[in-house]
């Protein structure tokens, strides 16, 4: 069916007016709380809920248009709620307009091409009083209620939806992560085995070396490749073949270096279960590696090291040897000290196929839950745009 003859369906003949926003409903300014967390109801900022307070600014449904910042993030609310003032809430005529139909038809307006701001986006509220909004025979308001209601309870359904499978394939996810997890603590675990356990720097083992003055001002757009500590955590996995970021060969020739085959590890962190995180480097060309990281060369499966820094025995290790208070870190000369099990090559291999397996399927479980949610939120929006796309009269603007 096209976008017209859904719409005829569902609007059965019924005229449609297009009106300012103001005349349904009244854009109204919020104010800051000086004191959050002192109560049970939650305060909206442009980021969402920032905190909770004692006493509401509104308590009817409502839709929340930020003022400043994040201007793109629209809320609909029904419970009380405080907003501050980076956050507009809308005081509507329920007798004219559902809420909900308002905020499902105000993400389909770019706001962005009605940014005021020179720098931080910002919305004025002349510019939104101006927004038109279309309104289904609005000379019965109760027929128009009915239908804005319809196209809520259809677009509700398609959001329901994607919660739904979001919920039920995160939690498949996080039950083949703790399978995941469980075996390969197994798997590592060579307590009262005859395997030696050795200090990481022991020379038999390997050696750590800092990285360098490597910042992201450093990067070209080809050339050597360089990984900063940053993106450990943000890009990168258990392991890479390729780097995301490149420096010039001039600057690599002072740089420190990374080989095929060692360990790049983020020695600082925001936290204590992210600092040290390591990714095993299996690409084919020497690589820069920035400060706040060092990498470690060593005798063994590069991937069973990694897998190593995974597991509860490493962390037990790492957290006695943490510094820091707003940045957590672990130097190289500590992360030298800790114990990793030794087995046979073989041994080691075995343990890299299984959990290579491991983390395959989670990493396939990850990305279809990235596309299935994808693919309902394209669901959602056709739909969206196709049950609100009303016509305009000639003499519209």
């Amino acid at each position: 069916m096209s976008n017209g003859g859904f719409l005829e369906k569902l609007l059965d003949g019924a005229a449609v007016e297009w009106l300012p926003l103001e005349k349904i409903a009244k854009i109204k300014h919020g104010k800051d709380w000086k004191k959050l967390n002192e109560g049970d109801v939650p305060v909206y900022g442009s980021g969402g809920i920032m905190g909770y307070v004692d006493a509401f600014s509104h308590d009817r449904p409502t839709v929340l248009i930020p003022r400043k910042g994040s201007i793109t993030n629209i809320f609909y609310v029904e419970e009380p709620f405080w907003n501050v003032d980076t956050i507009y809430y809308t005081d509507i005529d329920t007798g004219q307009v559902v809420p909900k139909y308002l905020y499902h038809f105000i993400k389909t307006i770019d706001l962005m091409a009605l940014d005021t701001g020179s720098g931080r986006p910002s919305l004025t509220q002349a510019i939104l009083n101006r927004l038109e909004i279309p309104i289904p025979c609005p000379e019965n308001p109760e027929k128009s209620l009915a239908i804005q209601a319809e196209i809520v309870r259809i677009l509700d359904s398609f959001t329901e939806l994607t919660a739904e499978l979001t919920a039920e394939l995160t939690a498949e996810l996080k039950a083949r992560k703790q399978q995941y997890n469980h075996y390969r603590e197994q798997l590592l675990d060579y307590e009262g085995k005859a395997v030696e356990h050795l200090p990481m720097g022991d020379e038999r083992v390997g050696t750590f070396t800092r990285g360098g003055g490597l910042q992201k001002k450093d990067f070209a757009d080809a050339g050597v490749g360089c990984i900063h500590y940053g993106q450990i955590y943000t890009h990168y996995g258990t392991y890479a073949h390729t780097t995301k970021s490149f420096v010039s060969e001039e600057f690599a020739k002072k740089a420190r270096m990374a080989k095929p085959g060692d360990l790049v590890i983020a020695t600082t962190s925001e936290n204590d279960e992210d600092v040290c995180k390591a990714l095993a480097w299996l690409g084919d060309e020497d690589i820069a590696v920035s400060s706040d990281a060092c990498f470690y060369s060593h005798k063994l499966n590069p991937k069973f090291v990694a897998y190593f820094f995974q597991t509860e025995q490493f962390q037990m290790q790492k957290r006695v040897h943490i510094t820091g208070t707003k940045v957590r870190r672990v130097n190289a000369d500590s992360l030298a000290k800790i114990l990793i099990p030794v087995p046979s090559a073989k041994e080691q291999d075995r343990i890299v196929e299984i959990l290579d397996k491991f983390d395959t399927l989670t990493m396939s479980l990850g990305d279809r839950l990235t596309r299935e949610i994808k693919l309902r939120q394209q669901q959602y929006r056709y739909y969206r745009d196709l049950l609100l796309s009303f016509p305009k009269s000639d003499g519209a603007a």
